[in-house]
């Protein structure tokens, strides 16, 4: 991205917005899913196609837009040519206000290639204008976006400079009118129809538009062009549409080309979490449930969901993912990426620690857990958990569920206390656990259940100390039979 230009005091009441313009949103969409740039256009949809966009590589070789796309195949018979899809368009700039919610809340998309923000209220909070617009700046060339960064005192001005392609970045009131005034007044929207009348009297910047009486402008132009213009200065009010995000985040991106081995997926595929990173800051989540689905050309999607502890790390997300992708075998060669966030919690404050605790924070053990069932499979990596049974050998069984918190066993001040180890199967004493040399220490606790699904129980349970002095736990059964069931640590 581009920004810079003239600085000033920032205003202390005033409001001060941003404007990210994307004139090559039309190309940006099918190559930001690419690891190394070759010579592509976009295509206009019409029956004899001109160059929409270019890149680099293919203005290298002398293809501008407007060009049309038989005169690029002569300059280059192998350019990659993609179809403009003003569908993606419009998706992948929904994307970006989603992800810049991280850094605001009053948002506005300005189709077909801006996206404003009103950025004063959270200067302080990110170190001020400079570093706010460098964060923003080099998180869009994480998502794969180019374009220009302008910054003024109304939402008008902002997008009309980075619409001309001036990144500039104006806090105060004092030299803005005049930079503005220099633009073209081709850039003016309520303008088009009249830009021929206008050049023909000889104006055509704003500032020289301004110059001119505003009753005569009125009768001859109409209203809403002054009213544009004056949006702009800041002399009338600018409502813009608020962006309203949607409850879960779902990006796509469409791939250059046809990719068939799944490492090469990855690239495109952090595109797409870095913008689901940004998506949760703002709302102060972390997902839980995530769905990555592969789209083939001849073949039903290969979806991959992925069963996480809230977080928005991207990192991590990514970890989780390469494991997973290692794993698959693709039916087909993989056309697009779809990112859904199903399910998201919100991601809790953590207290600081002058020492930090060793051992008090789970997310690390968390997100090991998470890689290891990822590349060994979902059956793999189990954990214990304790159940709600008084039956001492079904109160306790193996989970592979995650996002579930494993009771703490701390039998301090308890009673009564169980052991540790339980025997596969009870071991039996016979009628008096005297004949096999174990004391009773305590008892007895009766334990009484199981009558509802057929597996009754009734027994009392005891506390034991055998001539080598190891404590069992033993009980007695209805018949008189004793039984060692476990062994305390």
């Amino acid at each position: 991205m581009k920004y810079g230009g003239c600085r000033g005091r920032t205003r202390g009441a005033g409001m001060l917005w941003t404007c990210l313009s994307f004139p090559d949103l039309p190309l940006a969409v099918f190559a930001r899913g690419a690891t190394r740039e070759t010579p592509a256009v976009v295509a206009s949809a019409s029956h004899r196609p001109d160059v929409v966009a270019v890149n680099d590589a293919a203005r290298k070789r002398g293809i501008v837009p407007g060009l049309s796309i038989a005169a690029a195949l002569a300059l280059d018979p192998a350019i990659a040519i993609h179809l403009r899809d003003e569908r993606a368009e419009s998706h992948a700039l929904k994307g970006i206000a989603l992800w810049t919610g991280q850094w605001t809340s009053t948002i506005s998309v300005e189709p077909p290639t801006c996206v404003l923000l009103e950025i004063s209220g959270g200067l302080t909070y990110f170190g001020g204008l400079e570093k706010l617009l460098g964060r923003i700046d080099a998180g869009l060339a994480t998502l794969g976006f180019t374009g220009v960064i302008a910054t003024a005192p109304t939402a008008g001005a902002a997008s009309l400079f980075a619409r001309a392609g001036q990144p500039i970045v104006i806090e105060e009131d004092a030299d803005w009118a005049r930079k503005l005034a220099a633009l073209p007044i081709a850039l003016l929207d309520s303008a088009q129809a009249a830009l021929d009348t206008l050049s023909g009297i000889g104006v055509r910047t704003i500032g020289e538009f301004i110059a001119l009486p505003r009753d005569g402008v009125a009768r001859r132009f109409g209203q809403a062009l002054l009213d544009e213009v004056d949006r702009a200065r800041g002399m009338l009010p600018d409502p813009r549409p608020p962006f309203v995000p949607p409850e879960h985040y779902h990006g796509q991106l469409e791939l250059p080309a046809p990719v068939d081995e799944a490492e090469a997926l990855l690239f495109g595929i952090k595109r797409l979490v870095a913008e689901l990173a940004g998506f949760l800051h703002g709302r102060g989540a972390g997902v839980t449930r995530l769905r990555c689905d592969l789209v083939h050309e001849d073949a039903a999607p290969t979806s991959i969901v992925l069963g996480l502890t809230s977080t928005r790390q991207v990192e991590h997300i990514m970890n989780v993912l390469r494991e997973r992708l290692a794993r698959e075998e693709l039916p087909d060669r993989v056309e697009a990426i779809r990112i859904v966030s199903e399910e998201t919690a919100p991601l809790g404050a953590k207290e600081g620690d002058f020492f930090p605790i060793a051992g008090r924070d789970g997310e690390a053990g968390a997100q090991l857990f998470e890689r290891l069932r990822a590349r060994l499979g979902e059956e793999a990596v189990r954990r214990l958990e304790l159940r709600a049974d008084h039956r001492p050998e079904q109160a306790w069984g193996q989970t592979t569920m995650i996002g579930r918190a494993v009771p703490a066993l701390n039998h301090r001040g308890l009673s009564p206390v169980r052991p540790l180890w339980l025997f596969p199967s009870p071991k039996p004493l016979g009628a008096d656990p005297a004949a096999a040399e174990v004391r009773l220490v305590s008892g007895p606790e009766r334990i009484e259940t199981g009558w509802w699904d057929g597996d009754d129980v009734g027994r009392d349970y005891f506390v034991g100390r055998n001539v080598r002095g190891e404590e069992l736990w033993l009980y007695r059964d209805r018949g008189g039979e004793w039984f060692a069931h476990g062994v305390f640590a």
